[in-house]
C-alpha cells in the first residue's frame, strides 16, 4: 500500500511538473535565452495555421504509428500490424501518463498479448528486442545531428570541428559493436571479455560478460532473423517523426534550415528520456525552443513549434491510446461473455 500511495504521489508531482513548464514556458525560454516571448504571441502563431497542414501532419503522425508496427511484428513473431497499433498506442498512453511508466507499460504488454494467445517467453523476448533496437536508434541520432551541422558547415572553427566528428564516430562505431555482439558469437566474445575488463578496473564484483550471454540467448534468433524489418520500422518511424517537426517548424516559420532540423529533432528525442516528467514533457519543449534560437529563430515562432511537436508526439497519443485501450477491453469482454454463453456441447474439446 505504502509503494501504491509513493507511486501515485510521484505521479502527480511529475504531472504537476509537466503542467508547470509548459504553463511558464515563456517564462522559461527568457530566463533561458534572453529572447522576451507571450502566451498571445505564441497564439497569434497558432492562429496561421491551415486546415491543410494540420491535415498533413495528421497523416504523417498516423504513417509514424504505422511505421513501428513493423518493429513490434519483428520482434514478435505472429502479431498483426492491427494488434502491434493497438499495443503501442496503449503502451505509449500509459508512458506518457506516469513518470516511470515503462514498468506500468510492461505489465500492460503483458496483459494484452497474453490476450492474444502468445505465451510469456515470446512476449519477454519482443520487451528486450525491441527495447534494444529503440536505444541504439536513441544512441544513433544524436551522431546523426552531430554529422549534420557539421557537412552544414555549423562547427564555429576546426577544433569543435574535430571534436564533433570523433565524437560522432565514436557513437556510431559503439552502436555497431553492439549490434555485430548480438548478431555474431565471435563478437559477442570480444565484448564480454571487454566488459569484463572494464568491470575489474573499475574493482566491480560482477561479470558483464554473463549478463550479456543471457540477453544474447534470450534474444538470438529474432534479432538473427528479424533485424532488417525491425531496422525499418525504426528508420521510417523516426523518419516521418522528423517530418512531423519539419512540418511543425514550416507551419509557424520555425524552420532553420535541413541540418539544423535534425539536430533538433535528434535533441527532442534524447531529452524525452529525462524521466523527471513523463515523456521529458515539458523538459523537450524548453530544449527545443533553445536550440532553435541558438539558431537564429525568433522566440515566438521556436515555442510554438515546440509546443505543436509536443502535441503530436506526447499529448495526442494519450486519448488515442485511451480509445485503444478501450476497444481492446470491450472486444474481450464480448468475446469472453461469448465464450460464457455457448451451450458446452459447441465448445471444442482439447485432445487427450
Amino acid at each position: 500500500m505504502k509503494n501504491k500511495w509513493l507511486q501515485i504521489t510521484l505521479s502527480v508531482l511529475s504531472l504537476g511538473l509537466a503542467v508547470l513548464l509548459v504553463v511558464y514556458l515563456p517564462q522559461i525560454v527568457q530566463t533561458l535565452t534572453g529572447k522576451p516571448v507571450s502566451w498571445q504571441e505564441i497564439g497569434a502563431v497558432f492562429g496561421t495555421l491551415d486546415a491543410g497542414m494540420i491535415a498533413l501532419m495528421t497523416a504523417v503522425w498516423l504513417l509514424s504509428l504505422l511505421a513501428y508496427t513493423f518493429v513490434l511484428t519483428g520482434s514478435l513473431p505472429g502479431l498483426g500490424h492491427t494488434q502491434a497499433l493497438t499495443l503501442n498506442a496503449a503502451g505509449s498512453a500509459v508512458s506518457n501518463l506516469l513518470p516511470f511508466g515503462g514498468a506500468a507499460g510492461v505489465a500492460l504488454t503483458f496483459a494484452m498479448t497474453r490476450g492474444w494467445g502468445f505465451a510469456n517467453r515470446p512476449i519477454v523476448v519482443m520487451t528486450l528486442v525491441s527495447g534494444i533496437w529503440n536505444t541504439l536508434f536513441r544512441f544513433i541520432l544524436p551522431a546523426v545531428g552531430i554529422i549534420a551541422l557539421l557537412l552544414a558547415g555549423q562547427a564555429p572553427n576546426a577544433t569543435v570541428a574535430n571534436a564533433g566528428w570523433v565524437g560522432a564516430i565514436s557513437i556510431l562505431a559503439l552502436c555497431a559493436v553492439v549490434a555485430a555482439a548480438l548478431y555474431w558469437d565471435r563478437a559477442a566474445a570480444v565484448l564480454g571479455r571487454g566488459l569484463d575488463f572494464l568491470a575489474r578496473l573499475l574493482r566491480l564484483k560482477v561479470r558483464p560478460s554473463q549478463a550479456f550471454e543471457r540477453l544474447r540467448h534470450d534474444t538470438a534468433t529474432v534479432v538473427r532473423t528479424r533485424w532488417p524489418i525491425m531496422s525499418f520500422g525504426m528508420v521510417f518511424f523516426l523518419g516521418f517523426q522528423w517530418a512531423i517537426m519539419a512540418a511543425c517548424m514550416l507551419a509557424t516559420g520555425a524552420w532553420p534550415g535541413l541540418a539544423e532540423s535534425i539536430a533538433v529533432f535528434a535533441l527532442s528525442r534524447v531529452l524525452t528520456a529525462v524521466l523527471v516528467t513523463p515523456s521529458g514533457a515539458g523538459i523537450m519543449e524548453s530544449g527545443v525552443v533553445v536550440l532553435l534560437t541558438t539558431f537564429g529563430v525568433a522566440a515566438p515562432p521556436a515555442t510554438a513549434a515546440a509546443l505543436l511537436f509536443g502535441f503530436w508526439t506526447y499529448t495526442i497519443e494519450i486519448p488515442f491510446g485511451g480509445l485503444a485501450l478501450g476497444a481492446w477491453a470491450l472486444l474481450r469482454r464480448r468475446n469472453s461473455r461469448g465464450a460464457a454463453a455457448d451451450p458446452p456441447s459447441t465448445i471444442s474439446k482439447a485432445p487427450q
